[in-house]
């Protein structure tokens, strides 16, 4: 069943994640704000990809000297869409 989820990054340049999930594979990904070429970058590296793979993926990455980053924001976002379940 195909589910939508909103989530509000923290600390990125980024204002909004939305994304589609179907039985655990990410559908979709748009991410508002932030650097356009890599968001459009992440959504499409993301879609027709498991969850867990992409959190695996992206979890932890750093941008510049923050403690996070847009990627990092998606894998904690996908992380708590798990959770949600």
């Amino acid at each position: 069943m195909e589910r939508v989820f909103k989530y509000n990054p923290k600390g990125v340049c980024a204002r909004e994640m939305l994304f589609v999930i179907d039985n655990d594979i990410i559908k979709k990904v748009e991410i508002v704000g932030g650097c356009s070429g890599n968001s459009q970058g992440i959504s499409k590296l993301c879609m027709d990809r498991n969850i867990n793979d992409v959190i695996d993926s992206l979890r932890n990455i750093k941008c510049g000297n923050k403690n996070t980053s847009c990627p990092d924001q998606l894998a904690i976002a996908l992380e708590q869409y798990k959770l949600s379940k």
